[in-house]
């Protein structure tokens, strides 16, 4: 562990320096050298992510019980705020952050590389500086593995906030564009909002606790959370115990990180920013960090707040049917894919939602991860897909596009192995991951497991609605106005690279080459999972149903779609307008925040606050105006009033 112990510092500090070398000097250095040093830097980043996982797992490090033991590699004093509450900067190092570790670095290196090619336009420039699209996404590797390797709630908050600010960054990277200005500034103002009740459940958690550090948090002894004495219990507010309402709040940070309903509007117009974006931060890492947060404190919500983590159950599954209602009637192919993302997360909230604790209890905790894990890649290679696509027809719109199989063969077959991963067709990843969801919810929350059907058909149908609508389906009605071609290595070798992954990872499960179980065992679960065929049959013919109505409807150019869509016209319409959930946001914030509750304030301050220091001031001149005689600069005058003003004082004295 020594030696994992001098590495660990490099995981942070290198993304960190190339962030400042190429936010600083990068304006002279040429745009292709800038990418090659931040891939180059960044890939060492990843050797090191993989080698301090790696040798984690296979170091024998068990606890009794055959589960891996935390251990934090590093963990300094920063700021003390009194004599037992203080806040650590550390390395936390267990089966949770060794596996983020994995995924973080995995993606983002595929980030770096496929970015080299997307960015560059087809004249041989570059658009908006390739330098600085490389630091802020150091910048955004950096602050999302300081969040995972976190060893304090507080640390985390601090790298929480820096993954906001990066992410706005990004979206805004084509500042030029009014509507990646407006999708900035939404994602950045959302955020923020759940942010704060973040921060509020941080500082309550902590007050009562006397800690920030989660080995102190989330140590259990006797079914209980040890910090979580019976005083705390019984304090109250409203009617509510004080641990539950902390733990609500921190679960409503992460929910606005990873868009769950009610604060899901960012997501999909963060669409604006670039594709390799989209596939680092709102499809793979960034999005999961509201389940890893929830993850992180799973003993604090399972056992003293365990109605909140049922709360987050139906959440999640209101969240995934929603956004997948809306994935189905979308014609923009990167706001299908943040939709689909949305479903997903909320997926794997479920999973936490309906999760026990240890042993088979813990099924639905470890498929969550493993979720997350699969996820991971197959949906950052979807984005990546779509941006070889966008790239190749110079369009987001499905309308657009067609027939694109022959003319793009490795992003066609990348992309359908994609597909059929998310929509649970073995022997893919996705496969697996979400099957274990399903048995998690069947034992635990019927209401979520017949929601997560229905969704895993729903999944089948809109992407591969999508699928055959790209490279199916007929040409656009005028042709197109250039011949689309397959994109250069450099962005084809990402897609083959995680097409890769989805495939053996799964392969490798099956086969129980890849006992993944086993690898992110802990105290919360510590049980190999096997497929539950009972339930695995059934999810397979929903996600085959799916894909057979898309292939009845879309594989071919016919008057079917519309005439469906003709059967289903109202509900059809409120799903293209996403249920005009943006439509209440604005006239909540137009006509009652700024109406009713910004102007009369404002009425106030200029009128009533400004108007009294305005009359202060008057006061003030005009007395000064009246009184200035006195101040004449005559001595006879002064010596006048001061005899008058002595007279006056004897006769009062007599």
């Amino acid at each position: 562990m020594e030696q994992l112990a001098n590495l660990a510092p490099f995981v942070l500090l290198l993304p960190l320096c190339m962030f400042l070398v190429l936010g600083l000097f990068g304006n002279k250095m040429a745009h292709k050298t800038a990418g090659l040093l931040g891939t180059a830097v960044f890939g060492v980043t990843s050797v090191i992510c993989y080698y301090i996982a790696i040798n984690y797992f296979f170091s024998g490090n068990f606890q009794n019980g055959g589960t891996f033991e935390a251990v934090e590699l590093f963990n300094m004093e920063w700021l003390r705020m009194t004599d037992t509450l203080c806040i650590h900067i550390g390395f936390l190092l267990d089966p949770l952050s060794a596996i983020m570790l994995i995924v973080i670095s995995t993606v983002s290196l595929m980030v770096h590389i496929y970015s080299m090619g997307y960015m560059k336009e087809h004249d041989g420039t570059y658009d908006g500086g390739l330098q600085r699209f490389y630091a802020v996404l150091s910048l955004f590797s950096f602050a999302m593995l300081g969040l995972v390797i976190a060893t304090n709630i507080f640390q985390m908050y601090i790298f929480w906030e820096l993954v906001g600010v990066s992410s706005f960054l990004l979206i805004s990277y084509y500042y030029y564009k009014p509507s990646a200005v407006r999708a900035a500034k939404k994602a950045f103002i959302v955020t923020r909002f759940a942010d704060m009740f973040f921060l509020i459940g941080i500082l309550i958690l902590s007050y009562y606790t006397g800690t920030f550090d989660f080995d102190k948090l989330t140590l259990v002894n006797e079914g209980h959370v040890e910090i979580v004495n019976s005083t705390m219990r019984d304090i109250t507010f409203c009617g509510f115990p004080i641990i539950s309402i902390a733990v609500f709040l921190i679960f409503l940070g992460g929910a606005g990180k990873s868009a769950m309903f009610p604060l899901h509007i960012w997501l999909p117009d963060a669409m604006e920013g670039p594709t390799p974006a989209s596939a680092l931060i709102h499809a793979a890492t960034m999005v999961v960090a509201g389940v890893y947060l929830v993850a992180r404190l799973f003993p604090v919500y399972h056992f003293e707040a365990p109605h909140v983590l049922e709360i987050i159950a139906y959440i999640g599954a209101f969240t995934s049917i929603f956004a997948a209602i809306i994935a189905c009637a979308q014609t923009d192919i990167k706001r299908v894919l943040a939709f689909s993302t949305i479903s997903q997360i909320a997926y794997m909230m479920v999973a936490l939602g309906v999760s026990g604790y240890g042993e088979a209890e813990g099924l639905g905790y470890t498929a969550s991860i493993w979720h997350l894990f699969t996820h991971a890649m197959f949906k950052a290679l979807l984005f990546m897909g779509a941006g070889a696509i966008i790239h190749a027809v110079h369009s987001n719109e499905m309308d657009d596009m067609g027939n694109l199989r022959k003319r793009m063969p490795i992003t066609h077959i990348t992309f359908l192995i994609a597909c059929l991963a998310i929509a649970g067709i073995p022997p893919f990843s996705g496969f697996f991951s979400k099957d274990e969801i399903l048995v998690a919810a069947l034992e635990n929350n019927k209401i979520a497991f017949a929601v997560e059907y229905f969704v895993a058909g729903l999944t089948a149908f809109y992407m591969f609605r999508l699928y055959y609508r790209i490279f199916w389906f007929g040409e656009p009605k005028d042709g197109y106005k250039h011949e689309p071609h397959e994109q250069s290595l450099v962005m084809t070798f990402p897609l083959m690279f995680l097409a890769g992954v989805t495939v053996i990872s799964g392969i490798c499960w099956m086969f129980g080459l890849l006992p993944f179980t086993h690898l992110i065992s802990s105290d919360f679960t510590n049980y190999d999972i096997h497929t539950h065929w009972n339930v695995a049959l059934p999810s397979i013919g929903a996600g085959v149903i799916g894909i057979l109505i898309a292939t009845f409807l879309f594989l071919e150019k016919t008057g079917r779609p519309n005439k469906a869509v003709s059967y289903f016209k109202r509900p059809y319409k409120w799903a293209v307008k996403k249920f005009y959930i943006d439509e209440v946001y604005l006239y909540v914030t137009n006509n009652i925040i700024f109406k009713r509750i910004c102007q009369p304030i404002a009425w106030f301050d200029r009128h009533v606050i400004d108007g009294f220091m305005d009359l202060l001031a008057w006061i003030t001149n005009k007395s000064s105006e009246e009184i200035k005689e006195v101040q004449s600069g005559y001595v006879q005058q002064y010596a006048w009033v001061f005899i008058i003003g002595v007279i006056t004082i004897v006769i009062c004295a007599i």
